[in-house]
C-alpha cells in the first residue's frame, strides 16, 4: 500500500508539474525575415539558414522561398546530418532580401515504459554517434567522469538514465551564457553552468564515452501566444540510442530552466515532475532543425567548420557575420499560430 500511495503522488507530481506541457500538438507558420542590404557592398554574399526536419513527430508544408537573390538552393551539409537553405548575391546586388516561411505540424513525444532488456548490438553501426567533436571529447577526464557516473550500469537504459541524473542534479541554467552557448565541454566540466547547448553537450560527450549513442538536436521553440516574435528562441536538446527500440529525447536543460525560472530545488515537488517529463519526453512547442555538429556547409562556407546550424549563419566577402547579433546581422523570425 505505501508503495501505491507514493507512486500516486509521484504521479500527480508530474503532473502538476508539466501541465503546461501537457498539449500533445501545436501548429503554426514560422518566418524568417533576413536583409543583407547593409552589409558590405561591392561583395558576395552567402545565407545559410537551418532547415527543418521532417520525420513521424514533425510535419512541414507550405515551403515558401522569396527574395532578390541570385540563386537559391535546399542542401545537406557533408555528413548528412543538417540541411540548409543557401542563398547568394553577386557582388553588384543593390538589395539583398530573403523571406523563408514553412508551417510545422508539431507532436508532442512521450517515451514511458522503455524497455529495460537490451538486445544484441553492434556499437561500429554507431560510430557517428559514439565519437568526439571538436569541442566534446570522450576521452580523459570526460571517459573518467562517465564511468564513475555509470558505475554499476550494465545497460544502454541504466547508463544514459545515471547521466540524465548527473546532468540535472550538477549543471544549471547560466542566464548570462551568450545565445544558446557554445558546448565546450571540457570548459564546462570545470564551471558547470551554461544553456541548452552547454548543457547537451556535457550530456552527449559523457553518453558516447559510456558507451551510449547520444547526439544534440538544434531547432527553435514555437510562440505561446497567437503571433510573436520568436527571434531569440533558439534551443537544442538531446536524445540517445536504446538498442532494440530507437532514438529517445531527453532535456535536462529545460528541466534547469524551470528550476531557475520558478526558483525550483533539486528536492522540490515539482523539480520531480519535470525531471520525469523531460526524461523520454519533449513538448510539442518547439521545431527541430538539425543534429549536426563541426560542419561543413553546402557549399563550403570559408573558414572553420561551423560548431552547429541553429541560427541563420551569412558570410560577406568570406567574412562571417556575428548571429548572435540579429539586430546588426539583419533578420528576424515571427512565429503565428493557426
Amino acid at each position: 500500500m505505501k508503495r501505491f500511495v507514493s507512486a500516486l503522488i509521484f504521479v500527480l507530481v508530474a503532473f502538476q508539474a508539466t501541465s503546461a506541457l501537457a498539449a500533445s500538438s501545436r501548429q503554426g507558420v514560422i518566418r524568417f525575415e533576413v536583409d543583407l542590404g547593409a552589409q558590405g557592398a561591392g561583395q558576395e554574399v552567402h545565407l545559410w539558414l537551418p532547415y527543418p526536419a521532417q520525420d513521424g513527430n514533425q510535419g512541414i508544408s507550405e515551403v515558401k522561398i522569396e527574395g532578390d537573390f541570385s540563386e537559391s538552393a535546399i542542401h545537406t551539409d557533408s555528413s548528412e546530418t543538417a540541411r540548409m537553405l543557401h542563398a547568394r548575391w553577386d557582388k553588384d546586388s543593390a538589395s539583398r532580401k530573403l523571406i523563408f516561411s514553412f508551417k510545422v505540424d508539431r507532436k508532442e513525444v512521450l517515451h514511458r515504459d522503455l524497455p529495460e532488456t537490451e538486445p544484441t548490438w553492434n556499437p561500429a553501426d554507431f560510430a557517428q554517434w559514439l565519437g568526439a567533436t571538436a569541442l566534446g571529447p570522450v576521452d580523459g577526464d570526460v571517459k573518467v567522469l562517465a564511468e564513475s557516473i555509470t558505475a554499476g550500469q550494465t545497460t544502454v537504459l541504466g547508463r544514459a538514465r545515471a547521466l540524465y541524473d548527473w546532468t540535472v542534479e550538477n549543471m544549471y541554467r547560466d542566464p548570462d551564457a551568450q545565445g544558446c552557448g557554445i558546448g565546450d565541454v571540457t570548459s564546462l566540466l570545470a564551471i558547470p553552468g551554461g544553456k541548452c547547448a552547454d548543457i547537451h553537450s556535457v550530456y552527449v560527450a559523457l553518453a558516447r564515452a559510456a558507451g551510449v549513442p547520444a547526439r544534440e538536436v538544434f531547432g527553435i521553440r514555437q510562440g505561446k501566444k497567437e503571433t510573436q516574435d520568436i527571434t531569440g528562441w533558439q534551443h537544442c536538446w538531446a536524445e540517445f540510442y536504446l538498442p532494440g527500440y530507437g532514438w529517445v529525447p531527453v532535456d535536462p536543460g529545460d528541466v534547469r530552466k524551470a528550476m531557475l525560472k520558478e526558483n525550483l530545488k533539486l528536492e522540490d515537488a515539482k523539480t520531480a515532475g519535470y525531471r520525469a517529463y523531460f526524461w523520454g519526453g519533449i513538448d510539442p512547442y518547439r521545431v527541430k532543425f538539425n543534429t549536426g555538429r563541426d560542419l561543413t556547409l553546402t557549399p563550403a562556407q570559408q573558414g572553420e567548420s561551423l560548431n552547429y546550424l541553429m541560427y541563420p549563419f551569412a558570410q560577406v566577402g568570406g567574412e562571417t557575420l556575428d548571429w548572435l547579433d540579429p539586430a546588426t546581422f539583419k533578420y528576424r523570425i515571427d512565429y503565428r499560430e493557426i
